[in-house]
């Protein structure tokens, strides 16, 4: 059954994220240019992953209960591709972090949801390479996109690059609709509709999976909202250049996938975690201390390459819960630790850059992620 739903899965992933992609190194520029402060670009950039957050766990559980997942699939790449057209429409610094929020909530109904539905159809012994061939589409997708919306931008204007943003997520709602099946999950023997959360919460593998993602997600939250700040700055980077840097960084990750995912179901997960981790912490370290654009190609690939490692790993270790105790709901978990540190980071680092430096945005990111490295390995070393 995966192996015919997942290519479905793929295109729309793909396409929803090529389209969210798109923005990346272009939202804290175009904030800049509505007079936004740093502070108040971090709210900006946070404010999608906030409404994200509040809602993730409630659509997972709902997801489980009723049992099918392309209601809720399809629902939130429609709403995406119409609030799309907010951000041309926001003429100031409030009106464009109110179309943030709204955004984050039909996101919520996306990702999560399409990694319950692999997680669901992932053979046993096989969650690292599902996981994997999601998380490569789901990269490769975001990281094509900045590159493009950097071209277009350079050739066009912003608008083009928000409007292609919502035609791609409509094209994804599209293609779910007509082509993704319709199936049913089955609940675990120890899972029912009924079970509360904090029953799930109470195991120590989650909590070691929502510290390493809330605090990873916090370093990727700085990184992608002051990076194209900082190459601006400080390496006179054109939006196209900024777009390929991420690019390079999100693609290394996408095809490294399907490799580290078969890894992740030869060797210890846990491991390979706290590799990929400190890879990405050292990485975030160097960044202040670059003065070239081949410099910042070359630790960016290296940086996608510890996401590469971690990544497959940690689904792998979240599908494995799923199935003690709702997958949707183990999702939404991992998936709100995301959004909560994409949330977080770019407000603490907005005014981390007001108060003492855009340098000081790469260090305490590096330093929190390292923190969550160590809770991580704390509490998984007693599952």
């Amino acid at each position: 059954m995966i192996n015919k739903v997942f290519p479905i899965l793929a295109i729309s992933v793909f396409s929803s994220m090529l389209g969210t992609g798109i923005i990346a190194p272009l939202l804290p520029l175009y904030a800049d240019t509505l007079g936004a402060t740093g502070i108040w670009i971090g709210i900006i950039f946070s404010g999608f992953s906030i409404s994200r957050a509040l809602i993730m766990p409630l659509i997972g559980r709902l997801s489980d209960q009723r049992g099918e997942r392309k209601a809720f699939l399809c629902a939130g790449l429609l709403f995406y591709a119409v609030i799309s057209l907010g951000y041309v429409w926001a003429g100031g610094v409030t009106e464009l972090a109110v179309v943030r929020l709204v955004h984050g909530l039909a996101a919520g109904m996306i990702i999560p949801i399409a990694q319950a539905y692999v997680g669901d159809l992932a053979p046993q012994g096989e969650e690292g390479k599902w996981m994997g061939y999601f998380n490569s589409a789901f990269f490769a997708g975001f990281g094509v996109g900045p590159l493009l919306g950097g071209a277009l931008t350079d050739s066009f204007s912003m608008a083009t690059a928000f409007y292609s943003m919502g035609a791609l997520n409509l094209f994804a709602f599209i293609v779910a609709l007509v082509w993704l099946p319709k199936t049913r999950h089955s609940k675990s023997k120890n899972t029912s509709e009924h079970t509360p959360l904090r029953q799930m919460l109470r195991s120590n593998m989650i909590k070691g999976i929502f510290s390493f993602r809330l605090t990873t997600a916090f370093l990727r939250g700085a990184f992608s909202c002051f990076l194209p700040i900082f190459a601006s700055l400080f390496l006179d980077l054109s939006p196209t250049k900024i777009g390929l840097v991420l690019c390079l960084n999100t693609l290394t990750t996408a095809l490294l996938q399907i490799f580290s995912g078969r890894l992740a179901d030869i060797f210890d997960r846990r491991k390979l975690v706290v590799i990929g981790s400190l890879v990405d912490v050292v990485i975030l370290c160097s960044i202040p201390f670059l003065e070239s654009f081949s410099q910042l190609v070359i630790l960016c690939a290296i940086s996608g390459t510890g996401k590469a490692i971690s990544m497959p790993a940690a689904s792998g270790l979240t599908v494995a819960e799923g199935r003690k105790y709702g997958m949707g709901s183990a999702i939404g978990v991992f998936t709100l630790g995301m959004s909560l540190g994409m949330a977080i980071g770019p407000i603490a680092s907005g005014a981390i850059m007001d108060q003492i430096g855009i340098n000081w945005v790469f260090f305490v990111a590096a330093g929190v992620a390292l923190l969550g490295t160590g809770v991580f390995l704390f509490f998984t070393k007693q599952e």
